[in-house]
């Protein structure tokens, strides 16, 4: 056990003091002890499994949803002298890939997307190194509560079984007490030591603002961004309105530097921008929820929702990204008429209907009958029931879970067809009702014009609130006419570069794997 960790942080990171909840959770680290960290965002979360990296004899492994976030914390921690650090992920070349493999033994930390997790190939390298901590980042995803779920995170049980039940840490910015239980039960923990540390953010004002229709909207933001020139994002709940309002706005403001960001979009794409946005050459990005993970940029002023989340979890982690230089930052929301029906077909959409699994089952089904023992294919499969990737991820999950398949094929002695139907659409529906009650909760925040939005958006997760620095929120009087945001020092105008030069850039700086 390390006798004075505040050293070994100045000796690595030339911080005298830690910041809440940091060393409360690596000293349960450092003792074996499982750990729930539930921390705000932009509160340096990161350090919680790096620190213990250099420490600890053996492998962290860590979990990450995010390519970027990988590739960014990698380039940092590299450029800081820790070279024993690689992420492995689907944006790594084969070749380069199969480099790595072979000389695991070599790194002290290791970054996964879980879709890696997948291959029984890196399982079996994983499983002769020393791992001692597994650190699984955005632990929300794992629970079928969460406000992000991701099946491919289901699976992280069986792998920290197979790697021999090292400590796990399980992080996250937000959830609430049944999230929490539900990350424990489905890593298998039957300890966990919690640290649960308040969300408010006390330099963060929220305003909710009304408009008939779209254009009206539109009218109002071009009017806004004209006066306030600061870092901005702008959240949308449709990839096609994402980019509409994107070259509206960026009509309607030429002096401004706007991109936009979705998932649809091109990996490499993705990177650049975020790249851009984070190197102060665009001003604003008007995005879907695919854009904000990970994102560590210190001076976002303001962040607008032109739509609203599924969720007010959703809606923490968002606004969580501004201000975190503790500085004055708006969190605005722009309501419609019609604005719940989007959030409302997200949610029936993010996992198959009852229909569709019924269909695929008793496709399966006829074709068992032949006597073959069949092979799922992915493609076939997914074109045929017009099943995206996240619906076709969650499905074969249960189809492995309930024994159905092994190995990506059908089990011949499988005999429960009809039960297998019926346990998942149960699934699907207790899920379905609870994200509609979670939006409901949510519009009702958004409506209510007589409780402090502050309170009302914190009290399921916290029992006391701070005392806002700058303005609380419409509800108490902030009036946006009288925020005066600072401007970012660093910001130094430059126009966007297009593709290929910002990439040329960032290969300059190294081996950012």
């Amino acid at each position: 056990m390390v006798s004075n960790l505040e050293a070994e942080l100045n000796r690595h990171y030339h911080f005298s003091t830690f910041r809440t909840g940091q060393k409360e959770i690596i000293t349960d680290i450092l003792n074996g002890c499982n750990v729930m960290g539930v921390l705000p965002t932009g509160t340096g979360k990161s350090l919680c499994y790096q620190l213990p990296a250099r420490l600890l004899d053996g492998t962290v492994i860590v979990v990450s949803p995010l390519i970027s976030l990988m590739i960014d914390q990698v380039k940092e921690l590299k450029a800081s002298g820790f070279k024993e650090v690689i992420a492995i992920n689907s944006f790594l070349k084969i070749s380069d890939r199969t480099s790595v493999l072979k000389k695991l033994d070599e790194y002290k930390l290791i970054y996964v997307s879980p879709e890696m997790l997948q291959n029984p190939l890196f399982v079996q390298k994983l499983k002769k190194i020393d791992v001692s901590l597994f650190v699984v980042d955005e632990a929300h995803c794992i629970s079928q509560w969460g406000h992000e779920f991701r099946p491919d995170y289901l699976k992280l049980n069986n792998i920290i079984n197979q790697l021999g039940f090292p400590t796990v840490l399980a992080l996250t910015g937000t959830a609430t007490p049944e999230v929490q239980s539900d990350i424990k039960k489905q890593l298998g923990c039957k300890e966990m030591r919690k640290h649960i540390y308040p969300m408010d953010r006390e330099n963060i004002a929220f305003m909710v603002e009304r408009f008939n229709h779209y254009q009206e909207k539109m009218d109002y933001l071009t009017q806004l961004l004209k006066k306030y020139i600061v870092p901005t994002m702008i959240y949308f709940s449709s990839r096609n309105t994402t980019e509409k309002a994107s070259k509206q706005l960026s009509i309607n403001l030429p002096n401004h530097r706007i991109a936009y960001y979705h998932g649809g979009m091109e990996q490499e794409d993705r990177i650049l921008i975020q790249q851009q946005f984070m190197n102060n050459q665009l001003d604003i990005i008007c995005c879907t929820s695919a854009f904000g993970m990970g994102i560590n940029k210190k001076d976002i002023r303001l962040v607008l929702h032109f739509h609203l989340p599924t969720q007010i979890e959703s809606f923490i982690q968002e606004i969580g990204r501004a201000g975190r230089d503790g500085q004055s930052s708006l969190s605005l929301v722009l309501i419609g008429p019609n604005d719940h029906l989007l959030p409302k077909k997200l949610i029936e959409n993010e996992l198959p209907n009852v229909q569709d699994v019924s269909n695929l089952v008793d496709h399966l089904f006829s074709r068992n009958l032949e006597n073959k023992r069949l092979i799922l294919k992915e493609t076939d499969l997914t074109n045929l029931f017009n099943l995206n990737e996240t619906q076709w991820r969650f499905l074969v999950f249960q189809f492995e879970k309930h024994g159905m398949i092994k190995e990506n094929r059908i089990l011949k002695e499988f005999a429960d067809w009809e039960n297998i139907k019926t346990i998942i659409n149960n699934m699907i529906l207790s899920r379905n009702k609870y994200k509609q009650e979670k939006l409901s909760e949510l519009l009702q925040w958004a409506s209510n014009d007589d409780m402090c939005r502050r309170k009302t958006l914190f009290s399921s997760f916290q029992n006391t609130i701070s005392d806002p620095l700058y303005g609380c929120c419409d509800v108490c009087g902030f009036f946006i006419s009288n925020w005066e945001p600072l401007t970012s020092e660093e910001n130094t105008r430059l126009p966007a570069k297009n593709w290929e030069e910002t990439w040329k850039q960032l290969m300059l700086q190294g081996d950012y794997h």
